[in-house]
């Protein structure tokens, strides 16, 4: 589910928040369809598309906005210039990164370094995580989702929340 906040972000643009896990599909080109309400979320902007980087601590791909990924360019430029963090950084996630185009039907095309990655043979489940959503395979994200709940649980995490949601 997408849901729209009452909120803004620093530059006045409404915020989305991406939530909910959907199964989808991958058909034998690699295309797959993504969720109608994580399209959504696409709309604004001017690329039809998403933008995609595999991550390096899980076989998972990670999609985002274009806003996003000019945050996440800017990061990597703020590190120290020639240090092993900026070329590491720049190296997984800008040289890996792919812009993928919806089709008509709001469909994308996996390349085969995602899937590969991935281990994403005939099904995909996109998790939303705020702002970005990933795309795994249903059963990398089910151990993954167990280890994470158990870490919680071994830490006793807890979580301050920030800003001002009117329920305090």
């Amino acid at each position: 589910m997408v849901r729209a906040l009452g909120e803004t972000d620093c530059r006045g643009r409404s915020v989305a928040l991406l939530v909910g896990r959907h199964i989808n599909k991958i058909d034998s080109k690699g295309r797959v369809s993504v969720p109608k309400p994580f399209r959504a979320v696409f709309a604004e902007q001017e690329f039809a598309g998403l933008y995609a980087y595999p991550l390096f601590r899980h076989p998972a791909i990670e999609a985002c906005d274009e806003r996003f990924m000019k945050r996440l360019s800017e990061s990597i430029d703020a590190l120290d210039m020639f240090s092993e963090d900026q070329d590491d950084l720049a190296t997984i996630v800008m040289n890996n990164a792919e812009a993928l185009a919806f089709d008509p039907e709001g469909r994308v095309t996996m390349p085969k370094s995602f899937l590969t990655h991935t281990g994403i043979k005939d099904k995909a489940v996109f998790v939303g995580r705020g702002s970005r959503f990933q795309i795994w395979s249903p059963e990398a994200f089910e151990a993954q989702n167990a280890k994470a709940y158990e870490r919680a649980r071994a830490r006793g995490a807890t979580l301050k929340l920030s800003g001002s949601g009117g329920d305090e």
